[in-house]
């Protein structure tokens, strides 16, 4: 059987760059049972309520939904349970060492297969209030405004 090569993305948390600030990316390897590497390969994923918490130098995936297997037998995984994240010591401690002084949490960015290994995108973020997501959405609204309208003169269109 051929190798997988590059990246497949199986699933990925869209409200979390509207809802966070996000300060710091990482790459994680997980640690997964026989069916819940089935069920990802199907595509079947949810990152919505996910969290990584750090426990004794290690750190944890909370909250990631990957559903069982539908062809699995009384081996099958529970959809919720905790999963365990293949780090570096180094990067561990610097994310300890930062949710902990900042007041900063890590979320989990996006699940994917990269050469046939699950790995996810996790993220050191801080929480955006109320009114920064507004102000967000009303720059980009403005950005794209501008764009359109640079757009329409280059063509030589006038209103």
């Amino acid at each position: 059987m051929a190798r997988e090569e590059g990246r497949k993305l199986v699933a990925q948390n869209k409200k979390a760059r509207h809802d966070y600030h996000i300060e710091d990316t990482f790459e994680a390897g997980l640690v997964l049972q026989g069916t819940e590497v089935k069920s990802l390969r199907l595509g079947r994923a949810s990152l919505v309520d996910g969290f990584v918490d750090i426990e004794g130098h290690e750190a944890w995936l909370h909250g990631v939904h990957i559903p069982e297997y539908s062809q699995g037998t009384w081996t099958n995984h529970s959809a919720r349970r905790k999963r365990k994240l293949l780090m570096h010591r180094a990067e561990i401690d610097k994310i300890e060492k930062r949710v902990s002084e900042k007041g900063l949490t890590v979320i989990p960015l996006a699940l994917y297969f990269k050469d046939g290994r699950a790995k996810v995108e996790i993220a050191l973020a801080k929480g955006k209030k109320s009114w920064d997501k507004r102000h967000a959405i009303a720059e980009r609204t403005a950005r794209r405004e501008t764009e359109v309208e640079v757009g329409r003169r280059m063509k030589g269109m006038r209103d």
